[in-house]
């Protein structure tokens, strides 16, 4: 009998887990009497042979990784070349491994596609099936991905409770960076923190949106002069309009880049030109792996998803990514689908223009509801004396 492998690839989610729970529950629900393994630190373990053996999980241990935030097993941003991928078939054929499951965004879902491609090459009976995750809900073809309503979550709770605090001390401008180079969902999930239309985020600041230092400028004056106290959310990746990052990257590697202080930079700049207090605040990896804002919807669809991609190689599929489709909103139904690893490998999703306001720095209705049954309920036990 073959073995199995899970591994997770690129940053942690507060939802990842519960994908891997979602995939040993199928295994070992389905009679797979082969080991499970997972890659300890994701493609690194893949490389290096550092393998996890995860075969007598018990149920109390699902249950727990459903809740457990970040990587329970580990993950990596390891690059690799060809020799890294022989590599991995060599480690995956030596250990008598038959299917490989990966969690993991469109960078991953790559490396997973050229794992496939080398497998099949080598004519080796090695199954390939992704499981979607990021926070920047970038992935192509499916619906979201899981992870993201999350972080959604984090940042719409966020800004509505730090909206409140600049409301009742309207004396400074507030702007909140959120994560996501170039895909702005995240950026703009921040606008369901609105109770009222008046309510901050008074203005967002997408990466699909060229950024204007002198219309940004403009626009926080005005809102500053309405409400005295003013709340911005910008994307980390804001670009000019010639593409250029508003902050030059502190440091990157081939896919990762690490952006300067936006929040911070736009902050000085409104102190600087426009004479207003001005902070920011960046709750990066706070937002990505906060387990106490986790939004149920994104756990149960977490989990679901590796139940899909289990299935799914167990009955011998290759080359696929277990994905969501969205039936209806209103009520919220969707279906778990396969979609060709190739269709989601270092393709982008980025936020559509039906989503972004005609002004450019907020978004549309249609956005709102699309976003408000993933995140789920926010905190609406406040109010203001008007």
């Amino acid at each position: 009998m073959k073995n199995i492998i899970i591994a997770h690839g690129g940053a942690p989610t507060a939802v990842i887990n519960a994908s891997l729970a979602g995939a040993i529950d199928e295994i070992k629900k389905s009679g797979f009497d082969g080991k499970i393994f997972a890659a300890r630190y994701g493609s690194k373990g893949l490389f290096t042979g550092d393998f996890i053996d995860l075969t007598n999980t018990t149920e109390e241990d699902i249950a727990r990784l459903i809740k457990t935030p970040g990587s329970a097993i580990g993950s990596s941003r390891f690059p690799l070349y060809d020799k890294e991928y022989e590599q991995i078939v060599d480690n995956l054929i030596k250990n008598n491994i038959g299917y490989l499951l990966f969690t993991g965004g469109n960078g991953s879902m790559d490396g997973l596609g050229k794992i496939y491609e080398h497998a099949l090459k080598r004519n080796t009976a090695i199954s390939c099936i992704g499981i979607p995750k990021t926070i920047d809900n970038d992935i192509k073809v499916t619906d979201h991905a899981p992870g993201f309503a999350s972080a959604a979550r984090f940042m719409a709770q966020t800004c509505r409770d730090c909206a409140q605090d600049v409301k009742g001390l309207p004396i400074h401008v507030v702007i909140i960076e959120a994560m996501g180079r170039n895909a702005g969902w995240l950026t703009a999930s921040a606008a369901l923190a609105r109770n009222n239309k008046n309510d901050g985020p008074h203005l967002i600041y997408l990466p699909e949106v060229p950024f204007d230092k002198e219309q940004f400028l403009n626009d926080v004056k005005t809102m500053h002069e309405k409400y005295g106290g003013v709340l911005i959310v910008a994307s980390e990746g804001i670009k000019d309009k010639d593409g250029n990052p508003v902050c030059k990257a502190e440091n990157s590697t081939s896919r990762s880049s690490y952006f300067g202080e936006v929040a911070n930079y736009l902050a000085t700049l409104v102190t600087q030109e426009l004479g207003i207090k001005a902070r920011g605040e960046k709750p990066g990896i706070i937002g990505r792996c906060n387990s106490s804002c986790a939004s149920e919807i994104d756990r149960e669809e977490a989990f679901l998803m590796g139940k899909t991609a289990a299935n799914a190689v167990l009955n011998g599929k290759n080359g696929f990514m277990s994905g969501i489709e969205r039936i209806s909103t209103n009520p919220y139904k969707i279906k778990p689908i396969l979609i060709p690893i190739e269709d989601v490998m270092l393709v982008e999703a980025k936020l559509p223009n039906k989503y972004i306001a005609k002004n450019g720095h907020d978004v549309t209705d249609e956005f709102i509801e699309w976003l408000k049954p993933l995140v789920g309920e926010l905190s609406d036990d406040i109010s203001f004396l008007d």
